[in-house]
């Protein structure tokens, strides 16, 4: 059911790093993204995959991790994603076109839910350096780098509080709370 798969899909930020994901996984998840509506047609997305673990090390450092989370500085090794998959946006083809990132993003992480994975969209990334990681060409830009591996760690939806903060945050136990706004907060007419 897609509620139960859009339900299930947060944003990890901590994984079962040994467990590996596949090569042939990464692209069932990209084929998802490559059947997904685009505007105009124009289908400019491409992906870099990276399962490799000696690749991972390189991309890993190029990442940003949980901006409201000020004391934490990321996932330490062990708790790293096993894979991640790299947007780029072909110039040749379009620029701009960031409702066709975040369409094929989310169709990525709902492949990863259904297999069992866990993601997280991540789109503060040092790009001209993971362009370089990555040795690709002028014309390909890194859109944003998606995390993919087991989940390790718990998220958990709360209502969002009488203070109305949004920020999420993690309890003793490495719990991660999510706020949520409520459904009647967000339907207007």
């Amino acid at each position: 059911m897609i509620k139960e798969l859009v339900y299930r899909n947060r944003s990890y930020r901590r994984f079962r790093e040994a467990k590996r994901v596949s090569r042939e996984l990464l692209l069932e998840l990209v084929d998802l993204a490559r059947m997904s509506p685009s505007g105009r047609n124009i289908q400019s997305l491409k992906y870099y995959l990276s399962a490799d673990v000696a690749l991972n090390e390189r991309v890993y450092p190029l990442l940003a991790w949980a901006g409201y989370l000020k004391d934490w500085d990321g996932p330490v090794e062990g708790e790293r994603p096993s894979a991640y998959i790299v947007m780029l946006e072909d110039t040749l083809v379009a620029q701009g076109m960031v409702h066709d990132q975040g369409i094929a993003a989310q169709s990525i992480l709902l492949g990863a839910v259904e297999k069992g994975l866990g993601g997280c969209i991540i789109a503060s990334v040092k790009k001209e350096a993971l362009s370089k990681v990555l040795g690709l060409p002028n014309h390909l830009k890194v859109a944003l780098v998606i995390a993919l591996g087991e989940p390790l760690e718990e998220v958990v939806v709360d209502p969002i509080g009488p203070d109305g903060d949004i920020k999420y945050w993690r309890d003793d136990s490495q719990v991660h709370h999510l706020p949520k706004r409520s459904l009647k907060e967000i339907v207007v007419g």
